[in-house]
């Protein structure tokens, strides 16, 4: 719904919310004003044109402000005459809102209170909607986390005890390594011992067998000398 209203010698075309600049009026901002000169108000495809007022129509407005407008120059001049005027000009303004368009026991204002309540209406369901479903979602979640966190904890056990055999395992074969080593160290030191001997042996026996050479020979050259010595003392015996 619209109109057409007359202010100030001008016309102005208005909607519910709108917010006009008419030339100063004496009033107050905050108060409610009704602008009594409508020349036309239309609801759709039906409308009333006044002749030249609409009777039964009422525009309200709600004073926001007195202003002022931009700032107009105004410049005049006559050629060959020496003659030059400049002026400025702002005009006085007061800020209407329209608050009410009413015509023919349609109210603008009340069909727009009823339209906001049910925006309201549909966004508070919505909203309520939406609010449970994110209720649902989250219990759904914290009964999958929960679901989930028994799997883990429930294949987690088995683990555990393997990690503790397998742990177990490889502790005994640690133990039982430094065993061998151990054993095979004195058992190569036993052997390399009985080797050496060995080899001593030998290498004496090789001496003994080798006594008829030249070195044995002149090594047992004192022993003919004492057999003398003694055939000496024989036959000195015998002198006496």
């Amino acid at each position: 719904m619209y109109a057409v209203i007359e202010s100030g010698g001008k016309q102005y075309r208005v909607e519910l919310g709108n917010e006009i600049e008419v030339d100063r009026l004496e009033v107050e901002p905050g108060q409610t004003i009704q602008l009594d000169r409508v020349l036309l108000v239309a609801d759709g495809d039906a409308a009333e044109i006044g002749r030249p007022l609409v009777g039964d129509a009422i525009v309200n407005a709600d004073v926001v402000r007195q202003d002022r407008g931009d700032k107009i120059v105004v410049f005049k001049y006559k050629p060959k005459a020496r003659t030059r005027v400049k002026k400025g000009f702002r005009a006085d303004l007061t800020v209407l809102r329209i608050s009410e368009i009413a015509f023919g026991g349609r109210s603008a204002a009340r069909d727009a209170a009823a339209a906001d309540a049910e925006a309201r209406a549909a966004r508070e369901a919505v909203e309520a909607t939406a609010s449970r479903k994110a209720t649902a979602d989250q219990a759904l979640a914290a009964k999958l986390g929960a679901a989930s966190t028994a799997e883990e904890v429930k294949t987690t056990k088995p683990r555990a005890s393997t990690a503790k055999s397998s742990a177990a395992k490889t502790t005994t074969k640690s133990a039982a390594k430094p065993k061998t080593t151990a054993s095979r160290t004195q058992a190569g030191e036993d052997k390399t011992a009985s080797q050496s001997t060995a080899a001593s042996a030998r290498s004496s026996k090789s001496t003994a067998a080798k006594g008829d050479s030249p070195a044995a020979k002149s090594t047992k050259a004192p022993k003919p000398a004492a057999d003398s010595d003694e055939a000496a003392d024989t036959e000195a015996t015998k002198d006496e």
